[in-house]
């Protein structure tokens, strides 16, 4: 199987080179813009209201990620290479990186200044090199206590990079529960003006009280004596949620720009369980008002916000195989995060690819799996861009978390793309051991030729798993989505119940009302086909008697197809 993947893989490929080159010749300025560095795509920052804004004016949201601290022994600092910003800029479409350089702690800057300036100059070398932002960031919980050297360091960060319009500067990290107006803001001011006498015009990032959470308090008394001022605003998902977006949407409504420096996946303890969900919700909200951010840490501790699994080498070219579950989550919606967003609004999706469809619901992006088996990305030309989930083969599947508001009825939607049909998809729980329903995938007319199919199915409510299973491939995802069901097509669905369940002879079927054919297929617990029947439309609801006295006992499937919307119902022979 692995082999046939690869040779698929080297396929589709050529065919997308070819594609490229027989269109090479009408390049659009989008597409130029693709082949364009960060830096030159967007050009110098700077500050208007509550948003960062590019060289043209546009609101701008930067997706990258932060190393880990800087300090000597502390495991992170192997990864404070050009060959690390070559990675993240190259294979995860990072445009911006985070230097975390540690200061008061064992084996920082105030205990070896000039091993800590050399590490924080490898990264920003290699990020101008690369044409990537760079935040250069004190990386304190107690900067007040070290004002003069914070002023040193930036004067000298000033003097050497001021000139590069890449350069971002974090003058602390995360205050602890200290004073805004009486300790954090005047400590700030007086490092932002050594800056500003160097450099006037890069953005200096100011972080807030209580671990850069209270940005609404720092909003109601912002920096007014120098310009290009932002904020910070960190999140860990699992223990952030709508209470610190109210108090980030209480400082843009006072219109300060918020920067989130550093976020995590995890408990604020940087371990714990991944919040996928909640991670979401964040994403969204940060499309919505064009915040940029960086995802903590691009690092190998074992620990749950961790990119990299433990011992990952500094000098590999990382596949996705060295990614932790955190890191291939992120992985997904930095490798999808749009840039500009015109006109400052950010729209409803999570940053992947795809335009989500027009429902109350959550969209869930295809690769933002937590775990997989079999399946690879790609560049999706589906409307929205970004990546979809491709070289799907049976027995593959995808996993995500999701947290479902209330147990009942939900509509699941599908975006596909399938250049001859014949894939199916099957929705399940319990390591494939509850099936909640499949959907068959139609022909589009090629891999980036895209329909979304949909059927309905029964959840319960709460944190949970779900896994989108491939009994039958040859289809790519973009993205899923569950909304709450419709009326009428929860009607439909308790009117195609099975009974009786469980059964010894036979098993009675209703048939929905429709005027097309209606298709009837049994299944095994494997999803292997045992029968089919082909029956007529009739405008109105019938009755099928399906004889199962010659199945051995156990779990069947029986699916329906009609009007383009598939249903299955599991039942169990004696």
């Amino acid at each position: 199987m692995k082999a046939l993947k690869n040779n698929l893989s080297h396929s589709r490929r050529a065919w997308t080179k070819c594609l490229l080159l027989g269109v090479a010749a009408t390049l659009s300025q989008s597409v130029l813009a693709q082949t364009q560095t960060p830096v030159q795509q967007y050009g110098l920052l700077q500050v208007a209201g509550n948003k960062i804004v590019d060289k043209n004016n546009q609101p701008v949201s930067l997706a990258g990620n932060s190393l880990f601290w800087s300090n000597d022994g502390w495991g992170g600092e192997k990864y404070y290479t050009a060959n690390t910003v070559s990675w993240l800029r190259n294979n995860w479409n990072a445009k911006v990186v985070r230097v975390a350089m540690g200061v008061e702690d064992a084996g920082g800057y105030i205990s070896n200044p000039t091993g800590n300036r050399q590490k924080v100059k490898t990264v920003v070398d290699a990020a101008l090199a690369q044409g990537l932002y760079v935040i250069i960031d004190w990386h304190s919980h107690h900067a007040e206590n070290y004002q003069s050297q914070a002023i040193a360091f930036f004067q000298d960060m000033a003097r050497t990079y001021g000139n590069s319009p890449n350069v971002i500067y974090e003058v602390y990290n995360e205050p602890l529960q200290v004073s805004w107006t009486g300790v954090i803001k005047p400590y700030a001011e007086a490092v932002a003006g050594a800056i500003r006498a160097i450099d006037p015009d890069n953005i200096i990032v100011v972080g807030t009280p209580t671990w850069s959470q209270d940005v609404d308090v720092a909003a109601s008394s912002p920096i007014t004596r120098y310009s290009n001022i932002a904020y910070t605003l960190h999140f860990y998902a699992a223990t952030h949620k709508q209470s610190l977006r109210d108090k980030a949407q209480a400082a843009l409504n006072r219109g300060v720009p918020l920067f989130v420096t550093e976020y995590g996946t995890t408990e604020a303890s940087g371990n714990g369980y991944i919040d996928a969900a909640s991670t979401q919700e964040w994403m969204t909200f940060l499309k919505q008002n064009s915040i940029s951010h960086a995802n903590w840490a691009f690092n190998d501790k074992a620990e749950t916000a961790s990119a990299l699994k433990p011992g990952t080498s500094p000098t590999a070219a990382w596949s996705d195989n060295f990614l932790t579950q955190s890191g291939s989550l992120v992985k997904g919606y930095i490798q999808n995060w749009n840039g500009t967003v015109t006109g400052g609004g950010g729209g409803g999706s999570t940053g992947g690819g795809g335009t989500p469809p027009a429902t109350s619901g959550t969209v869930v992006q295809a690769e933002s799996f937590h775990t997989m088996s079999g399946v690879q990305t790609e560049t999706t030309t589906d409307t929205g861009g970004g990546l979809n989930v491709g070289w799907l083969d049976p027995g593959d599947w995808l996993a995500y978390t999701v947290d479902i508001p209330a147990a009942g009825s939900y509509l699941i939607q599908y975006r596909v793309a399938s250049p001859g049909g014949g894939g199916r998809i099957s929705l399940e729980q319990n390591a494939g051991t509850t099936q909640r329903g499949t959907v068959n995938v139609p022909a589009t007319g090629g891999w980036q030729t895209w329909t979304t199919v949909s059927h309905t199915v029964t959840l319960p409510a709460g944190r949970q798993d779900i896994a989108i299973g491939i009994p039958a491939g040859g289809f790519n995802l973009n993205w899923w989505s569950f909304s709450p069901a419709p009326a009428s097509r929860v009607a439909a669905t308790a009117s195609e119940a099975l009974y009786p369940n469980p059964t010894r002879s036979e098993v009675n079927v209703s048939i929905p009302a429709t005027t097309g054919p209606v298709n009837v297929t049994l299944l095994d617990a494997q999803g292997h086909e045992l029968s089919s029947r082909r029956l007529k439309g009739t405008g109105a609801g019938q009755q099928l008697a399906l004889p199962v006295d010659n199945l051995q006992p156990g779990t069947y499937l029986l699916r329906i197809s009609s009007n383009g919307q598939v249903n299955s119902q599991r039942f169990v022979k004696e």
